[in-house]
């Protein structure tokens, strides 16, 4: 009986340890793999260890890499979100790799610790777009590709339709270029869950139908499935987290169209899809649907995220009009696909459908007391019929990051408002690591429409700013001030190793870091 126990007490014990290593690993992990840095798109880089609230005062530029991606008036999104993996065995050595990709498909892998091109590609597209390239249809790469960091391949979409798999070692092909979706078609960023590459296409561009697609890269046949969310243009996806891993299988919102469940129309509409064969589950749509359709204050302009708060798998989204929606992931507006478990407005009492509520995403996290956290950058100033945030700094007429703590109320999820950062133009998605919350104020100009020559939408505003703020209230740590000469258009951030990474219009990418203490 003895022995019997040792055993059992030394394969515990081993079970363990190897936990516990395990833990470590994923504690010490710097990848960023994917837009948002998982698949449910959190924006919280959990295992970040270096940057903190006691040492971003000290952040600067560590490099920044100009690209040879030339800025057009028409494609302000030059660049991709950047995505980082470490540890990667290259000619050059063992790397940490940034990797962005061009408005004109060009592969960047860039070296974390330099800012030095360790290789690149570019796939030239030499088909012929049915229509010209304007601001809404650039008829360029899109989407922010998404690594597997098992097999050591990255995936991107090019302007030409395809799907691709390179090495991120040397940039080889490591899967056979497959068509994937209309070529020229405005697709955002990709993900990978269990095999399978996910991403949405919306607005008509390349006279795409709007859909989501998905193609299992595990299979050497590529079999792929799409799931039509309209008849046309309307009721696309475009918001750029894309399609978001969630307990019940693939999640995204759509943009203004026609909401005819029995005829498969979903406009203005969160979708819940099987996983592989993009079976619709279930769905929520907002009561007001019809005054989102009329005013152009659309679903389509964010992606929700995915998170567990007590009892829940939560998801949270927002829009143009700026109310956040808190629903049950497993039961989508509840029986009528109507019903939120918590809906409140933060934002654009003018209803503007320009230059106002959320254009992306928002972000999450849980502090060091197990309390749910979520984010929202706001564009414009605040609701005037907005409940008071406990810290502010000011006047956020141009906007600001808005800070909310969950908590329960009459047994069902609700916010408390607990802080609103200083004004910032335009402030894009923030990310969040170890107690800091990262925004980059973009200082772009918001100006849309066909009425708007491209010269003008392109001017911008001001410059980007990037910001370091206390998660708790909000505080300003660290501002970049006048170093950044240009600004940003849908960018995002990644975290990885005490360095955040983003990019801007001109074609350069930034690393921030630490510089050493005096």
């Amino acid at each position: 009986m003895p022995r019997i126990s040792l055993r059992l007490c030394f394969a515990v014990l081993c079970i363990a340890l190897s936990g516990a290593a395990q833990n470590n690993q994923s504690r010490s992990s710097g990848d960023w793999l994917t837009w948002g840095g998982d698949e449910h798109r959190a924006g919280w880089a959990k295992s970040e260890a270096i940057l903190s609230k006691e040492n971003v005062s000290r952040l600067g530029i560590q490099w920044i890499a100009q690209l040879d991606t030339v800025p057009k008036f028409e494609v302000l999104s030059t660049l991709t979100a950047p995505i980082v993996i470490e540890g990667v065995t290259t000619p050059q050595g063992l790397k940490d790799i940034v990797f962005v990709i061009g408005s004109n498909d060009t592969v960047n892998a860039i070296d974390a610790e330099s800012g030095a091109i360790l290789w690149k590609r570019n796939f030239p597209n030499n088909l012929k777009p049915p229509a010209s390239a304007t601001y809404l249809c650039p008829n360029t790469q899109n989407a922010t590709p998404v690594i597997d960091k098992e097999t050591g391949i990255i995936y991107l979409n090019t302007s030409d339709g395809k799907l691709r798999g390179l090495s991120v070692s040397n940039g080889e092909d490591r899967m056979p270029a497959t068509d994937f979706l209309t070529p020229f078609a405005r697709n955002w960023s990709l993900n990978l869950v269990d095999g399978v590459i996910y991403t949405p296409v919306a607005r008509g561009c390349g006279n795409a139908v709007s859909n989501f697609a998905a193609m299992d890269i595990r299979n050497p046949a590529h079999p792929q499935v799409h799931y039509f969310t309209g008849t046309g243009r309307p009721a696309g996806a475009w918001g750029r987290g894309g399609m978001i891993r969630g307990p019940k299988g693939m999640y995204a919102q759509t943009a203004d169209g026609p909401y005819d469940p029995a005829a498969g129309k979903f406009g203005n509409t969160v979708l819940a899809l099987n996983p592989r064969d993009l079976r619709l589950i279930d769905s929520f749509t907002p009561a007001n649907f019809g005054a989102l359709n009329e005013k152009d204050l659309d679903l389509g302009s964010a992606s929700p995220i995915i998170f567990p708060f007590q009892k829940w798998n939560l998801l949270a989204t927002s829009s143009k009009e700026a109310v956040i929606h808190i629903l049950d992931a497993n039961a989508l507006g509840g029986a009528d696909h109507h019903t939120p478990l918590h809906q409140s407005r933060w934002g654009n009492d003018i209803a503007s459908k320009t230059s106002k509520g959320l254009w992306g995403s928002m972000a999450t996290w849980e502090d060091g007391q197990g309390q749910r956290w979520l984010l929202l950058p706001m564009w414009g100033p605040p609701s005037k019929n907005a409940p008071a945030f406990q810290y502010s700094y000011g006047p956020a007429e141009e906007g600001s990051v808005m800070a909310f703590r969950l908590t329960v109320e009459n047994e069902k999820p609700s916010l408390v408002p607990v802080w609103m950062s200083r004004d910032m133009h335009v402030p894009d998605v923030p990310a969040v690591a170890n107690g800091v919350v990262f925004v980059l104020s973009t200082g772009e100009n918001t100006l849309q429409g066909g009425y708007f020559p491209p010269e003008v939408r392109a001017k911008p505003y001001s410059h980007a700013i990037f910001y370091a703020l206390d998660a708790a209230n909000g505080n300003e740590l660290y501002s970049s001030g006048d170093q950044i000469p240009s600004f940003a258009h849908f960018a995002g951030l990644a975290i990885s190793k005490g360095r955040i990474y983003f990019c801007t219009w001109d074609a350069k990418v930034y690393s921030f870091g630490l510089k050493a203490a005096s």
